[in-house]
């Protein structure tokens, strides 16, 4: 048995695959559930994304393994951006969280569609880091808040939210605080003894039977409450145009992160298993995906890197347990919502907080400031402005970030003079020494970079220093194999070149260039009467002033 739809199946692997997609709906339950709160949404919304979202998801998706789920970051981003147009609980924030999540699915599409996942590339992983940890810590503190049976705006800012956790400590609740140490212990030592079991459920289970059994409802523990039953139906949010307008920013925000991440996860799984994934593919998948969410009832669906590598690890190579899980999930929406409603809040925080840990991104950070300070100090920036403006201007620093340091390293491309050596048949690859020449007379040139507007003047201030602080140079060739564009700015900086070396004068020629530079500078009026040679020992034998010891 092999199904067109679920790359990968076959009969020796299927009970594989429907054993981690029970093990999948163990883990996704609780975390959507927790999720949909910090998002500022009914646990439904959190439940009802795990259905038809996920369903469209894995019929769509290239990837064989990919999880597709609302997860912490999006869910931040939901309560930072929504929250700041609607209260958090009421309809008209349901329905604005629906709407995002449509608009969302629908640049996801586009982006499919005009093959703009390269945008993503922007996102560097210091600034992922920067602006995921910083919408992990936003979160932590609202979790402590659970953990300790304290009520804070769990839409506020971050600073208001640090002020209300520490002036509510006095009124801490004991139960609420032995309920969620003894829930993180669990996990944190359930995770190191049998990683196969999965831990947030037990302690989801066992909780809330301590909960029931004891009555510490009545003690002042908080509990998840009722929940509606029934299948996640059709709707359309029904928004006025300005309110629309209004998401578009977080929607893009959304779109910008999962993107990113996504498109890196699937990569990586499937050359890890041996696979070819389809990144335009993917993107029209998570488009359908969050169109399908908005549509009944859920909210953003991004992927989730820690449910696809448990779902690895399960053995699973195939999106089988995602429609699995679905499957499970329709069924505790039909008959077992009322099992959700005495739930703990405690242990949901103790399980939400333990999830988003690793998304801190302390290790990487370290390992940030051994390798770059530069970019360390990008990773920080994003960071603090995620965590203390917020997660829309985060991803907008972002942005800016991620342009200074592409012109930073952009301005500064390797330009060597190029040096001979005693081998003929070999190729000009190593630099010559400051103040010579490549061979008399002579001065090869190589640019490893596009010549655009942040490297132009840099790269003539190159040149002429080549020509002037060697001997007698009558001849310049430019090596242009490593040149893949020239734009408008580098061009008017080249004309400018090539009339100081005709004022010298030296003469200039090309070697080495690509067809499409050499279209592109027909284009843009470079090449007049230059000579463009196959190679550079081509171009020193016709031009070196004397050719002892050249090839011919």
């Amino acid at each position: 048995m092999r199904s067109g739809l679920l790359a990968g199946l076959s009969w020796r692997n299927a009970a594989t695959e429907v054993v981690a997609g029970v093990t999948l709906l163990a883990i996704a339950v609780p975390l959507n559930i927790g999720y949909a709160q910090i998002a500022g949404l009914p646990p439904t919304a959190g439940l009802y994304a795990l259905v038809l979202p996920a369903i469209v998801y894995a019929l769509v998706v290239s990837s064989r393994q990919v999880v597709a789920s609302p997860d912490a970051a999006a869910a931040a981003l939901v309560a930072s951006s929504v929250g700041g147009l609607a209260i958090a609980g009421s309809a008209n924030y349901l329905t604005m969280a629906l709407a995002q999540a449509i608009i969302s699915g629908a640049l996801f599409v586009l982006a499919a569609v005009f093959k703009l996942g390269f945008l993503a590339n922007f996102l560097s992983k210091p600034i992922l880091v920067g602006f995921v940890g910083g919408l992990a810590l936003d979160i932590l503190v609202s979790q402590l808040a659970k953990m300790l049976g304290i009520k804070i705006d769990s839409g506020g800012e971050f600073t208001d939210k640090v002020a209300g956790l520490v002036a509510g400590l006095p009124t801490l609740n004991g139960w609420s605080v032995l309920i969620a140490a003894a829930s993180v212990v669990v996990l944190l030592l359930g995770r190191r003894i049998a990683r196969a079991v999965p831990w947030a459920l037990v302690v989801l289970i066992v909780a809330t039977v301590v909960v029931v059994t004891t009555s510490l409802e009545l003690h002042g523990v908080s509990v998840l409450g009722p929940v509606d039953a029934g299948p996640p139906n059709f709707t359309w949010p029904i928004l006025g145009w300005g309110t629309w307008l209004a998401l578009v920013p977080s929607a893009i925000a959304l779109t910008m992160v999962t993107m990113a991440e996504g498109l890196l996860v699937a990569r990586s799984y499937g050359e890890k298993r041996g696979y070819n994934t389809s990144p335009n593919r993917d993107l029209f998948a998570f488009g359908l995906a969050n169109v399908a969410s908005g549509a009944t009832g859920g909210f953003a669906v991004g992927s989730s890197t820690s449910r696809t590598a448990a779902m690895d690890q399960a053995g699973s190579r195939t999106q089988l347990p995602s429609l699995v899980a679905a499957a499970g999930t329709l069924l505790l929406l039909l008959f077992g919502t009322g099992l959700l409603e005495h739930i703990p809040s405690p242990a949901i925080g103790a399980i939400v907080g333990v999830a988003i840990l690793p998304m801190l991104g302390i290790a990487d950070f370290r390992q940030l400031w051994r390798q770059d300070r530069f970019e360390f100090a990008v990773g920080a920036v994003c960071f603090l402005v995620t965590l203390f403006v917020g997660a829309i201007p985060g991803i907008g620093v972002a942005f800016v970030l991620a342009l200074i340091n592409l012109a930073k390293r952009a301005s500064a491309p390797a330009i060597d003079v190029l040096a001979t050596n005693g081998e003929p048949d070999s190729s000009l690859l190593n630099p010559a020494v400051a103040g010579t020449a490549t061979a008399p007379g002579v001065v090869v040139i190589r640019i490893a970079a596009p010549l655009f507007f942040a490297n132009a003047s840099v790269f003539a201030d190159a040149v002429k220093h080549a020509v002037t602080s060697a001997p007698d140079v009558r001849h310049v060739v430019l090596d242009l194999e490593a040149v893949t564009d020239i734009d408008v700015t580098g061009a008017e900086a080249f004309e400018s070149l090539k009339s100081w070396l005709a004022a010298q004068p030296v003469t200039v020629s090309f070697s080495r260039p690509r067809q499409q530079i050499i279209e592109r500078m027909h284009a843009l009026e470079l090449l007049d009467d230059e000579t463009v040679y196959p190679t550079n020992r081509a171009a020193i034998a016709a031009l070196a002033t004397t050719k002892k010891e050249q090839p011919q």
